[in-house]
């Protein structure tokens, strides 16, 4: 790839390959590695790929296909794209996976793992065929571990590309709004957990009456034992790969043992970072990426694609990637610090913008009120509305739905979103799932993207908090008290979309995520636990308790969107 003033790094070599390697670590255990070299003497610049999968399919040739669950796993990048153009190529099992030695923690990424790949790092970059550069790729697995080993700063890892990769997993992938997200983390340790010799020395840690306490306990938690695979896990706790899972239900508050293994942002972040995700990764990656670009303090840049996870095997962004390592492993000048730090794909312009901030600067938080007879406007209450109510159970699952009247004028939205929602119920807990759909001008309804919050966890962290992205503390469940009125603040993941005229947006607020899902990327949002007990819930939205949701209007409704929807009635 080139333009009138930069080139990358041309395709100029062949590909010598070594498999079977094994990197050594200080305490003694050996990492299986592969390493693909250019085929010429010199010295060249290293990129590390660090994943728990199985190692053969990780360059396995293969043409690649939309993600599926057989083939998720394949997250390395293509090998022969970077070797041919001057770099040396290294994909390596972590500990306790593959053929690589040792036992994979419960606990991973645990720190004894991040270690390991920071000095397999350096033992690459010692190596007669390296010049001392190095970098990391990979997506998912692969960037959650290249995030976690940029914080220790090892002296020869130089950059990482590290797109797809959640960065607080209590927030991010178990836990959404304080309600277990059981979903996606059942698959992958049915689908991944017997590649790997997982650790269960869990009983061991906590002593037998504490972990037979804890075990007993969750065992009554009728959300937990309503789930099949939960029930399963709980009535074989130490069978594998049940201990990964086990341990995480333990843990049910953001309290160390998330924050351990949370990234460090207060470390120095100064290594030079890419991050991104796609749009439809709301339940998943995106929240970690837009996370790390915000607080990373080093150079970086951020993508936002279209809400299709990348094929599998991994491709997309090869280029990208390449003149990413040419600049800070070459030293290659290429302009691309010159260009703008966010890229964004906007749906249904399907375009890209740019920008050097996130949030966007030109964002107007605009409240769209909940009225009654469903609307969604950013009209005022009138006198005497009320609240919508419905009933949530085991065999009525339901919900309320509020509309936005059909947009006059071309409105882009581009950037957190966050609900305001003031509700009650007649039980001591109420499981909130609030999502955003498109309605096209036939009617037909798409999701875009989704928040949680469990009520019970409603408690706000002050210093975190912004106007247009609550955080929570997690830290306690405060029990509901029947009938009252509570506010309820909602992070409902960003989302960038260009809404056409007569094309509206839907508001559903359920207590449960029953919904089909239609791709991949909805499949891995779904999966959470529910009430098992009858309730009867209601959204109150009036002058006093105004329910709203904030959207972040970029472009057009200047005016405003009035229930008259912009026609003027016939004469």
């Amino acid at each position: 790839m080139f333009s009138t003033d930069w080139e990358t790094s041309p395709r100029r070599y062949g590909v010598v390959i070594e498999k079977g390697v094994r990197i050594p670590v200080d305490d003694g255990i050996t990492l299986y590695s592969d390493i693909f070299r250019p085929d010429a003497p010199g010295r060249f610049p290293v990129i590390l790929a660090a994943h728990p999968y199985n190692q053969e399919a990780q360059s396995t040739p293969m043409i690649p296909e939309g993600i599926h669950v057989r083939r998720a796993f394949i997250e390395s990048g293509d090998y022969n794209f970077y070797t041919r153009r001057g770099y040396v190529f290294v994909i390596m099992n972590i500990r306790g996976t593959g053929q690589s030695d040792g036992k994979f923690s419960n606990r991973n990424p645990d720190a004894r793992t991040v270690q390991d790949v920071y000095e397999a790092i350096e033992w690459l970059a010692r190596q007669k065929w390296c010049d001392g550069n190095v970098g990391m790729f990979g997506v998912s697995y692969f960037s959650v571990i290249q995030k976690r080993v940029a914080v220790l700063k090892p002296p020869s890892l130089k950059a990482i590309f590290a797109l797809y990769g959640w960065t607080e997993g209590y927030r991010d992938l178990f836990y959404h709004g304080g309600i277990f997200a059981w979903g996606f983390f059942s698959a992958w340790a049915r689908n991944r957990g017997p590649g790997m010799r997982i650790a269960t020395d869990l009983r061991a840690q906590l002593g037998d009456n504490a972990y037979t306490s804890m075990i007993e306990d969750m065992r009554a938690d009728r959300e937990l034992m309503g789930v099949p695979f939960l029930a399963e896990v709980l009535r074989e706790p130490e069978k594998p790969p049940h201990p990964l899972i086990v341990e995480v239900l333990m843990h049910r508050h953001d309290d160390e043992w998330h924050r351990d293994r949370a990234v460090d942002f207060g470390a120095d972040t100064s290594i030079p970072a890419y991050f991104g995700a796609d749009w439809g990764m709301f339940g998943f990656h995106m929240a970690g990426d837009l996370r790390a670009f915000e607080k990373w303090q080093g150079p970086k840049r951020m993508v936002m694609g279209p809400p299709i996870y990348l094929d599998r095997p991994v491709y997309q962004y090869a280029y990208e990637s390449l003149r990413w390592f040419d600049h800070w492993l070459k030293g290659v000048d290429n302009r691309m610090m010159d260009e703008p730090r966010v890229k964004l794909f906007i749906v249904g312009a399907n375009e890209w913008k740019t920008a050097d901030e996130w949030p966007l600067p030109e964002t107007r938080w605009t409240p769209f009120y909940l009225h009654q007879d469903g609307w969604l406007s950013e009209h005022e209450f009138w006198p005497d509305e009320g609240g919508t109510s419905y009933n949530d159970s085991q065999y009525e699952r339901g919900g309320a739905e509020f509309v936005t009247p059909p947009m006059v004028e071309t409105t882009e939205i581009c950037g957190p979103i966050a609900l305001d929602l003031w509700g009650s119920t007649n039980a001591d807990e109420v499981l909130w799932f609030a999502s955003l759909w498109l309605v096209e001008t036939d009617g037909t309804k798409s999701m875009l993207t989704r928040g949680w919050l469990r009520g019970s966890q409603r408690r706000l962290d002050s210093e975190k908090s912004k106007p247009w992205q609550p955080v929570h503390t997690h830290e306690a469940r405060e029990p509901l008290t029947p009938g009252e009125i509570y506010e309820f603040n909602i992070e409902i993941r960003p989302y960038g979309i260009e809404l056409k005229p007569g094309q509206r947006l839907a508001l559903k607020i359920k207590s449960a995520d029953d919904e089909t899902p239609t791709n991949f990327n909805e499949q891995v949002s779904r999966g959470h636990v529910l009430r098992p007990t009858a309730s009867r819930v209601t959204i109150h939205h009036n002058p006093d308790c105004p329910s709203h949701l904030l959207l972040p209007i970029t472009k057009g409704n200047v005016i405003g969107t009035f229930f008259s929807g912009g026609n003027l009635p016939p004469l």
